[in-house]
């Protein structure tokens, strides 16, 4: 006597539901927030700012006898490079890069008071002179305020 065996390939009905359903979840919930022009500007605004606040940073650790500082204000920052430090001070301005102008109604703010306008420098161990925060420093806010930190040693970071 011979056996048969049914073997089947494929996937039950329970797995193709199931796997409809979690694609059906992730474009609902996920997939606008990635696609949103708005969305996006926030995020890489935040990036951009970031990569500015390292680039003054690294600058002022590799030439600790110049000052390096980003002046922030509604509408933009800027790079601004000087010859001389007093204190906590740049003096004996060299050159001022173009600004850099926000988009839309986005802006950066300081945390503890909302101010869109400040400057920020650092002294030659990279840790931030002004404003002298700790932690969560800065807000970039476009449809969505979103989070920069600098902490006390000057790692700067998107919490």
């Amino acid at each position: 006597m011979s056996q048969q065996r049914n073997i089947q390939l494929g996937f039950t009905l329970v797995e193709l539901v199931t796997t409809m359903i979690v694609i059906g979840i992730i474009a609902v919930a996920v997939l606008p927030r990635l696609m949103s022009d708005s969305s996006f500007s926030a995020y890489s605004l935040r990036s951009e700012f970031i990569s500015e606040l390292r680039q003054v940073q690294l600058k002022a650790i590799q030439n600790t006898d110049q000052c390096y500082q980003i002046d922030v204000t509604s509408s933009g920052y800027t790079l601004r490079h000087f010859s001389g430090r007093a204190a906590s001070l740049c003096t004996n301005q060299v050159r001022i890069e173009q600004q850099q102008t926000f988009s839309g109604n986005a802006h950066v703010a300081l945390t503890s008071n909302a101010s869109q306008v400040f400057s920020i420098t650092f002294d030659s161990l990279g840790r931030m002179l002004s404003p002298a925060c700790s932690g969560h420093c800065f807000n970039v806010v476009a449809d969505e305020t979103l989070a920069i930190a600098v902490e006390s040693e000057g790692y700067i970071y998107a919490p």
